[in-house]
């Protein structure tokens, strides 16, 4: 019990709190006033059709399993099947 109360004061001691810090908000100009709402505007576009992508893809796959069409077994290769062509020695 007395453990506890030790590590119960250790971890109510007040320390010495950081000086407030000044915070001032500047009012942004005409120039970065508009890059800074036409960053906004895209990066609100390009979520957008990231998540329309997602919508497509979702309903996609969904499909998919309602055909119950089975993922492949084997595996695919970036590589034609055969003998692989000769090279000739380049000069």
């Amino acid at each position: 019990m007395r453990m506890l109360r030790h590590l119960l004061l250790v971890a109510m001691e007040t320390r010495d709190e950081k000086a407030p810090v000044e915070v001032r908000i500047a009012p942004l100009s005409g120039r970065e006033l508009v890059t800074e709402v036409a960053g906004g505007v895209g990066r609100a576009l390009g979520l957008t059709l990231f998540w329309g992508l997602e919508i497509i893809r979702d309903a996609y796959f969904r499909i998919l399993d309602r055909m119950n069409v089975r993922p492949r077994h084997k595996r695919a290769s970036a590589f034609p099947p055969g003998q692989p062509r000769k090279r000739t020695p380049a000069a």
